[in-house]
């Protein structure tokens, strides 16, 4: 079907870009993985991509929500949001949720366009001339963001773009078909340009995202989604006639991490990548300190928030660095192993699939631990962070397994964890989603986990023990609410049983206290406590000890979950 076209760029236009956005590199993923060899051939540029797409769109999405939701009450307006509160969602949700050194780019880039769109305050949306001179400021920050820009990867691709809009007049849909054909004419010119990329006989990686993403654009201004075998075809004809590998079939079957540093088939062993809080001169010391590090250094951000990526051995030395410019956090560290990211394509010896494995989404560090003794392969939610679909299905494919149990240990991952099972069923991975809607129920469902029975049996006696086990949780209350157990004010302690609230209190062990017993009143023969790092000295002592006087033959077993939100979590089985 035909996507409605929007004839001006407003935020009905951003909405609509970053969902056809996200949809076409989640159908490009696999093959921009396959071609990416620059500048590290980890495999990982087309699935990067994707992750900071959906985490733009989500933010995009979120905006839309709280004026929906809004309708006039509290601090929300009633009506629809600007151009300005989407293109700052967009460009906000796509910095946070940076990956890898094409997505880092990728979120320049839709900063400098944002930064454009939203120079004229609260306009209800742009035109062509808008968006020549947002694509032109994008490709220009982005260049700027990276310590030392190289031809033939994805800065060349936003360049071209931007230039052959330049060129273009008329409406929006207009600049969108000129900007992606010129896109289109730079990507099949990368392998004459970078060395690598000629040796592989592929296109670079980042770029042919680019071109996707630049797709979706036009597909938004148009309806039509442009050709993009046909274009590039051609493209790569008239540009440079030595791309005979590119597949017809579709844009360019190849292509590598767009960037900064040199390409070859050894560099620094650790990518490091952090979000982090910090003013300008700080972070222009970083530059200079990371530059001395390693390489393929990309700092893109403003406004004290900043997404910092580079390649380096001294993996502590980076993170140190952060610490002194400002607040680092979200640190990722990854190792490029020896027969991993600096190994040519088609060296690395093929690792076998495990026949099973459990993938959960955990709340703490402390829990994640736990999860991970048990067999499991874990996915980090921290406070108000909760995983995207893309992570989830990043999780299964790192387990390395033919059959995965996937436990979201959240109600509302229900429909994220769904998506992302749906997807790696389509890479053959046989997925069953056991709804779990808490970590003390994935807890349970992995105690009775046997890998060695028949792959139905396990998930029926997992989805049994989860579903046999209720639970509860402490917390304190962000702000004045009405509740099924009354109305609570902002620091009120809430104990919720299944998901609704059912005490109201001012001290967390009485509230705890009290959420058990109604639990018990039920039977029980097993209580899990979970505690997190803030809850108080002697609540679990204080709840074993209940447990011990007033419940004859059930057990309590105590674990430390760490930074996990809720003050206690609790299960009764």
């Amino acid at each position: 079907m035909a996507q409605v076209p929007q004839t001006f760029f407003d935020a009905l236009a951003v909405r609509t870009w970053c969902g056809l956005a996200l949809t076409a590199l989640g159908r490009a993923r696999e093959e921009i993985d396959a071609i990416n060899v620059y500048p590290v051939a980890d495999g990982d540029t087309g699935t990067n991509l994707y992750l900071t797409v959906e985490s733009a769109a989500t933010a995009v999405e979120a905006v839309f929500a709280g004026y929906e939701a809004g309708s006039g009450a509290g601090s929300v307006p009633a009506g629809k949001p600007s151009l300005a509160d989407a293109a700052r969602a967009m460009a906000h949700g796509a910095l946070i949720g940076a990956r890898g050194n094409s997505g880092t780019i990728l979120a320049q880039l839709l900063r400098g366009m944002a930064q454009v769109l939203t120079a004229e305050g609260e306009t209800p949306h742009t035109d062509g001339g808008g968006l020549r001179l947002a694509l032109r400021h994008a490709a220009d920050s982005a260049r700027q963001a990276v310590a030392h820009p190289v031809e033939g990867t994805v800065l060349s691709v936003a360049s071209a773009a931007a230039d052959a809009a330049e060129g273009a007049e008329g409406d929006c849909g207009t600049v969108a078909r000129a900007a992606y054909r010129g896109a289109c004419a730079a990507l099949a010119a990368t392998p004459g340009q970078l060395a690598v990329l000629e040796r592989a006989g592929v296109v670079d990686a980042g770029g042919r995202g680019l071109v996707a993403v630049l797709a979706a654009l036009v597909e938004t201004f148009t309806g039509e989604a442009p050709g993009l075998s046909g274009a590039l075809t051609a493209a790569a004809v008239a540009a440079h006639g030595r791309v005979e590998s590119v597949q017809a079939a579709d844009c360019a079957d190849d292509g590598p991490d767009g960037g900064a540093g040199e390409g070859g088939e050894s560099g620094p062993a650790f990518e490091v990548i952090y979000l982090l809080e910090a003013e300008d001169p700080a972070v222009a010391r970083l530059r200079r300190r990371l530059d001395a590090l390693g390489d393929s250094l990309v700092v893109v951000g403003g406004d004290g928030l900043w997404n910092v990526h580079v390649h380096v051995d001294d993996a502590g030395a980076a993170v140190e660095a952060g610490v002194e410019a400002g607040r680092p956090y979200r640190i990722r560290i990854t190792h490029f192993g020896a027969d991993d990211a600096h190994t040519r394509a088609g060296e690395r010896p093929p690792r076998e699939r495990v026949q099973r494995a459990v993938v959960a989404v955990v709340p703490g560090e402390g829990l994640a631990g736990l999860y991970a003794e048990a067999g499991a392969t874990t996915v980090l939610a921290r406070p108000g962070e909760p995983p995207a679909s893309g992570e989830l299905v990043e999780a299964v494919r790192r387990a390395h397994a033919r059959e995965v149990v996937l436990l979201p240990n959240d109600a509302d991952l229900r429909h994220t964890a769904a998506a992302a099972a749906e997807q790696a069923r389509t890479e053959g991975i046989r997925v069953a989603l056991i709804p779990t809607r808490s970590a003390v129920q994935g807890i349970a469902a992995l105690a009775v986990h046997e890998p060695d029975r028949r792959f139905d049996e396990d998930v029926v006696s997992m989805t049994s023990a989860a579903g046999a086990t209720r639970y509860a949780e402490v917390t304190v209350a962000e702000r004045q609410s009405w509740t099924m157990a009354g109305i609570c004010q902002a620091g009120d302690v809430l104990g919720l049983i299944d998901g609704d609230v059912a005490v109201i209190a001012s001290d967390v062990t009485a509230a705890a206290e009290t959420v058990l017993n109604r639990m018990l009143a039920a039977g029980g023969e097993l209580v899990t406590l979970v505690l997190g790092d803030e809850a108080p000295e002697g609540v679990a002592e204080h709840l074993e000890t209940r447990v011990r006087e007033a419940y004859l033959a059930v057990d309590t077993v105590v674990y430390r979950g760490g930074r996990q939100g809720a003050l206690v979590l609790i299960g009764v089985e």
